[in-house]
């Protein structure tokens, strides 16, 4: 196939995700009105937290996988632990070069280490493989196999978006928290010990001689300095296993089993289950009204987060507190180092034999590198109520960078897997 025929074939999903973000942007602007005011945004974003995006999960992940499937397709589960944790890695990288301040560390971590997995799979995969030159063979063939990869992409990135980049973003602020509280205890301590009833003005001999307090000074430096020292130099590692460290220790468990994690959870047992899938899933299945009624609800979900990030487009454009310099180096994680990763990785699974010679699968897991961030960083944003206007920023830049980098992107692997 030539090589214009696949970029048009890829650019077409891209397009259409751009254009309903357009129109969110349109609905917030002063003539429409309709999500320009924080409480309507606040109010879509719930529904799309606790209603739409998990009724989506249930729906599709209990009609499209099975438990032979996730056996099949364990590499993919593997494939997206792994994008977590280079992007995690990349963003650490980029905060220590950029010299991130500490607000908005969670932010550049995040927005490196979660791609958009869920919506942009299950919008691009099914649309390549309906277009008439898809070089994945069989229109209905890719687009059964298609909706499984993409929900199984969808299911898993929800569960470690939801759990691991809530955690992040929230103890990002936690810590910001805990130190401002330490300097304002400090300075009151100080402030205390330093009035004049601790020290009456009649005593005049000195309580300690002046040798032993020069060597107790010096015996403290002694002590301060290493330890300093210590805690500037804080490993990858750490940095990476803090969130999950977190989420053991002190995060309370209701933050770690949010509606979506549960939801998702759900969706893979009955799909896992095959009795309960009977029972649940099929034309004559006995409850298929359950299922069905998630998949109408959950219908609203791609649509909701596409409006919410096209709203968010232009508070990003009044205002901003993130450099340039640090949205540049979002992209060249996001667009540039991250899909070359990712077809290495790939490549070398494919020689190791832990992925298959399907074209369609590569493809997909190549495609889980070179996604833009995440949108529900917005909506976790909104829901902490922190850096609302800097993931603005950062969205407006990389959504529009993305329409050229990813379909730039699709079009070099589906040549290579052609």
């Amino acid at each position: 196939m030539a090589f214009w025929n696949l970029f048009v074939v890829a650019l077409m999903p891209v397009l259409e995700t751009l254009l309903v973000t357009l129109l969110g942007a349109l609905m917030a602007t002063e003539r429409f009105n309709f999500l320009r005011g924080v409480e309507a945004k606040n109010c879509l974003n719930s529904l799309v937290f606790y209603v739409f995006t998990p009724a989506l999960l249930i729906a599709e992940l209990a009609k499209t996988i099975t438990f032979d499937q996730l056996v099949e397709m364990w590499f993919m589960v593997v494939n997206i632990l792994l994008t977590f944790i280079v992007g995690s890695v990349l963003g650490w990288m980029l905060n220590k070069m950029a010299r991130t301040p500490k607000h908005l560390r969670g932010l550049v971590s995040g927005c490196c280490a979660a791609g958009n997995l869920g919506n942009l799979p299950i919008i691009i995969v099914p649309a390549v493989c309906k277009e008439s030159d898809s070089p994945f063979g069989d229109t209905s063939t890719c687009s059964t196999y298609g909706e499984a990869y993409a929900s199984i992409s969808m299911g898993v990135s929800s569960l470690l978006t939801f759990s691991y980049l809530y955690i992040l973003m929230e103890s990002s602020v936690d810590r910001d928290t805990q130190n401002m509280n330490t300097i304002d205890a400090t300075t009151s301590t100080t402030h205390f010990t330093t009035t004049p009833e601790i020290f009456p003005a009649n005593v005049k001999e000195p309580l300690l001689p002046s040798t032993n307090f020069s060597s107790t000074d010096n015996l403290s430096i002694q002590h301060e300095s290493p330890h300093d020292k210590n805690e500037s130099k804080v490993s990858i590692l750490n940095h990476i296993t803090w969130p999950i460290t977190k989420c053991f220790g002190y995060v309370k468990m209701e933050k770690l089993f949010t509606p979506i994690t549960i939801a998702g959870i759900i969706g893979f047992t009955i799909g896992a289950v095959t009795p309960m899938q009977n029972l649940m899933v099929g034309d004559s299945a006995p409850l298929r009204v359950i299922i069905n009624s998630a998949s109408l609800v959950g219908e609203g979900a791609i649509v909701s987060m596409t409006l919410i990030v096209g709203a968010n487009l232009l508070d990003g454009l009044k205002k901003s507190g993130i450099s340039v310099s640090l949205i540049m180096g979002i992209m060249g994680v996001r667009f540039i180092i991250s899909p070359i990763l990712g077809i290495l990785i790939v490549k070398v699974a494919h020689y190791w034999g832990f992925v298959g010679s399907y074209s369609l699968y590569q493809f997909v897991l190549m495609l889980q590198y070179a996604l833009p961030p995440a949108t529900a960083i917005g909506t976790i944003a909104q829901l902490l109520g922190i850096v609302e206007s800097e993931c603005s920023f950062i969205m407006i830049w990389t959504y529009t960078a993305a329409t050229f980098s990813l379909t730039l992107w699709c079009t070099l692997f589906m040549w290579m897997l052609e």
